[in-house]
């Protein structure tokens, strides 16, 4: 994937956006806008620029000129690696999506791959891994044959699990922060890996987890489907998600990630063939020093459905 330009290439261009910018920290979001806006016609392929003229004009309340500036985005680069699409779902101007474009995850976590630890540990009060493995060994205690870490990240849940796993792979989207995982030391295997169309060939493992991962995904049904699959008979699967309240089954939120409502997790299980161990709500971080609340979940796999 081509590296994502932060720059218009213009060097006047540039210096108009920074103002823009600075203006934007303000809260002249008008006046921003209307700057950045002036500064695109020296330099109209630049998705960057679209994108954040777009946020701008979405915190000035020009919400029609907005989805011009996202969907101006979104043609110039149809992947859409900032997630010009999610925005405009947020606002009503495009149909809600089943799943994130996988080119914006990979392109959110290769960007904060070099200070993931320390943002979501010191500043968030990310307590996640910690939790899911408590729920994991008191629903079953002992030592797993072949442990999966989905969404393994940097490796923060890998750590947790290296212990009690005789073989732990893990699998990211981003390389970046497969790079982080693999300088840790704790797993056997790494891979780079798209959960939305993700598949598996090794041997049945004993134990999938996917901590904090689901927001990224949205509808659960397909890679619910596929854990099933991935378990030996009995295996454990433990997961996160952050909790809607209600009966929808997943809805996008400000944040550009996915809510899941219990009700829609639990069918979606029952479905796969999953008897659910412990379900526990809890704090998975902060966020905007608010806390996001999820749920934890340890079920195990009946067999094949």
């Amino acid at each position: 994937m081509k590296p994502l330009h932060t720059s218009s290439g213009d060097l006047n261009t540039d210096r108009r956006a920074d103002y823009a910018e600075m203006l934007h920290a303000s809260g002249d979001h008008p006046a921003a806008a209307e700057l950045l806006l002036g500064a695109l016609e020296l330099a109209p392929q630049w998705v960057m620029g679209w994108f954040r003229l777009g946020e701008m004009q979405e915190a000035a309340g020009a919400f029609e000129q907005a989805a011009q500036a996202w969907t101006m985005a979104l043609k110039l680069e149809p992947v859409d690696r900032l997630g010009a699409g999610l925005k405009l779902q947020l606002i009503g101007k495009a149909p809600a999506s089943a799943a994130p474009p996988s080119a914006f995850i990979e392109t959110l976590f290769d960007h904060y791959a070099g200070t993931f630890d320390e943002a979501l540990v010191d500043k968030l009060g990310y307590l996640l891994p910690d939790f899911l493995d408590q729920a994991i060994r008191a629903a079953r205690p002992g030592r797993f044959r072949l442990a999966i870490d989905l969404g393994c990240g940097t490796g923060l849940m890998g750590q947790r699990l290296r212990p009690i796993a005789d073989r732990l792979e893990g699998y990211d989207i981003s390389a970046r922060m497969l790079g982080k995982a693999r300088a840790k030391g704790v797993y056997d295997h790494l891979a780079k890996a798209d959960l939305q169309d993700f598949s598996h060939a090794g041997e049945r493992a004993d134990l999938v987890v996917a901590a904090d991962v689901f927001i990224y995904v949205g509808a659960l049904e397909g890679i619910v489907g596929t854990v099933a699959k991935m378990l030996a008979g009995n295996g454990l699967f433990a997961f996160s998600v952050e909790t809607l309240a209600g009966t929808t089954d997943f809805a996008l939120q400000p944040s550009r990630r996915y809510a899941h409502s219990a009700i829609y997790v639990r069918k979606v299980l029952a479905a796969n063939g999953f008897s659910i161990l412990s379900a526990q709500t809890t704090v998975i971080r902060q966020d905007r020093r608010l806390p996001i609340e999820g749920l934890a979940v340890v079920c195990a796999s009946l067999g094949d459905v």
